[in-house]
């Protein structure tokens, strides 16, 4: 599936940006250096013919990422969330790809109902309506159930959407293999490992199983979160193709006019987006993935309603706090203990210089304090953020990727609603938070506590299990004393934490 035939692909994505008027579009919001226009131009023109046409009527870039497909369409989601990057007249072209797509028919998605769920869809729902939302993996039908006279979204996948994404994937991996061969110094990103790690989120989102679960998951953990509310899912009226959940109305938090009509504060709510993003990464580490306009609504009272859980981030406590210390780092212009903690966490090689990488981070950090947030620019940032890691040698963290991205796309949505918001003024009060519950005494005391109930686990095996250790040592071959002080070794950590977790135990009982 991933040999040379996918060349073509690639070919045809470039001829398809060519003929469709976007490359030019894509060179001048990034702008690109002349001599790159140049190249872009000499390598594109003499193939354009070779381009899919796509639909005329559609602006250059929708045009060409829609007529691409869907990993491509899922690329230009993420573009329309970030005008400081492309500008305001790209990102609102690029936001029809959100839930403005060509539908499939209404037949097509009751013949799917029935296959999947063995009930016709006129025994299972007395309305149906005709698509409402049709984004690049599914589409959304407004319905009432039979049974209950409940009114539901009811979301079925695209036909053949699964071999669309997988032809799609196949010519990525291809791409990958190209840049890490081609380009050796590209290595340190990882792009194999970027591209497996998209292909697993893929895979999840095209199981609607899983996106059910998610959002049960979801629900459980924010359950008590002020002004956010998810609709609940109808696990009877669910499988692999077809997911159920309850009906809430919102106003599209792309469309400003309507909020505004309704007199919803939009600096409140583009606060409480990123303040969310930041509790649900830390505090739950399980976060929404895909948080773009399309994904989100405000209802009338201004509660914030979120929408497909088909991408869900995890990170596990380790990297949450890691996370946590470098953002507080940033917020406190700490740059010293930013480096250190990224050489701790091995995010930086070992025999690189620390005092030097902070002073490469005070040089990203210190713009960004004391300025108007429309000042800064996203794109110009990041562009920095990406010299200072090929220069101190960083690897791409593939657990950090949706992580990353989902935080810009994060602050895209909120600068949308209050083009003055400062991300690190609404983060400052929350990851601090953090850090005082996870990282002070009473954190280490609670690490303790958790390793002795680990420890504990293997209480009854522990005789049998020293037994055999000491029975391979009489036996073994190798020389006693290296053996030996292993076991002492051993025995001394097992004796450390055991000694603490009664204390933390005792701290816990007074």
């Amino acid at each position: 599936m991933r040999g040379p035939h996918n060349i073509w692909r690639l070919i045809r994505t470039g001829a398809t940006f060519e003929r469709s008027g976007a490359m030019k579009l894509l060179l001048d919001a990034y702008d690109a250096p002349p001599l790159l226009r140049v190249a872009a131009r000499v390598l594109g023109w003499p193939f354009q013919w070779l381009g899919l046409r796509g639909d005329p009527a559609a602006p250059p870039l929708p045009r060409a990422l829609t007529a691409l497909g869907p990993a491509y369409i899922k690329f230009g989601q993420i573009l329309s969330t970030r005008p400081d990057v492309v500008g305001p007249d790209l990102a609102a072209e690029l936001r029809v790809l959100q839930d403005k797509l060509p539908p499939f028919s209404r037949d097509v998605a009751m013949k799917s109902i029935e296959v999947e769920l063995g009930h016709p869809a006129e025994e299972l729902f007395t309305e149906f309506s005709e698509p409402i939302a049709a984004a690049s993996i599914a589409q959304v039908h407004h319905a009432r159930l039979a049974e209950t006279g409940e009114e539901v979204a009811v979301k079925i996948l695209r036909p053949g959407i699964e071999k669309a994404f997988r032809k799609d994937v196949d010519a990525f991996y291809l791409a990958a293999w190209l840049i890490d061969t081609l380009a050796p110094f590209s290595r340190r990103l990882r792009p194999k490992d970027v591209i497996e790690h998209f292909d697993g989120v893929v895979r999840a989102e095209l199981d609607l199983r899983l996106e059910a679960a998610a959002a049960s998951e979801y629900a459980a953990n924010t359950e008590g979160d002020a002004g956010f509310r998810l609709p609940k899912v109808d696990w009877f009226h669910s499988s692999r193709r077809v997911m159920t959940m309850g009906w809430v109305e919102g106003i599209p938090l792309g469309d400003i006019e309507a909020i505004d009509a309704a007199g919803i504060d939009r600096a409140a709510l583009g606060e409480r987006v990123l303040s969310l993003f930041l509790n649900h990464a830390l505090r739950d580490g399980y976060f929404h993935g895909d948080m773009h306009h399309g994904n989100l609504k405000v209802a009338p009272d201004g509660t914030l309603l979120a929408y497909d859980f088909g991408i869900m981030g995890h990170l596990d406590v380790y990297t949450r706090r890691v996370y946590a210390e470098i953002l507080y780092g940033f917020i406190k212009r700490d740059y010293k203990r930013v480096a250190q903690v990224h050489f701790e966490a091995g995010y930086v090689p070992a025999d690189r210089d620390v005092d030097e990488f902070a002073r490469a981070l005070r040089a990203v950090g210190e713009p960004i304090f004391g300025m108007d947030a429309t000042r800064i620019s996203m794109g110009r940032l990041l562009a920095y953020l990406f010299e200072v890691t090929e220069r101190f040698g960083m690897e791409t963290r593939t657990e950090l990727i949706l992580l990353q991205r989902t935080m810009v796309v994060v602050e895209g949505v909120s600068r949308s609603l209050n083009p003055q918001i400062n991300i690190w003024d609404i983060a400052k009060p929350i990851v601090q938070d953090y850090i005082e519950k996870s990282i002070g005494p009473r954190a280490v005391l609670s690490d303790m506590a958790d390793t002795m109930k680990v420890i504990s686990r293997y209480g009854p095996r522990l005789p049998e299990l020293v037994d055999k250790a000491l029975s391979r040592q009489l036996t073994a071959p190798a020389p006693k004393p290296r053996t030996s002080r292993r076991m002492l070794l051993l025995a001394g950590v097992i004796g450390l934490l055991m000694g603490g977790g009664l204390v933390a135990l005792g701290v816990g009982l007074s």
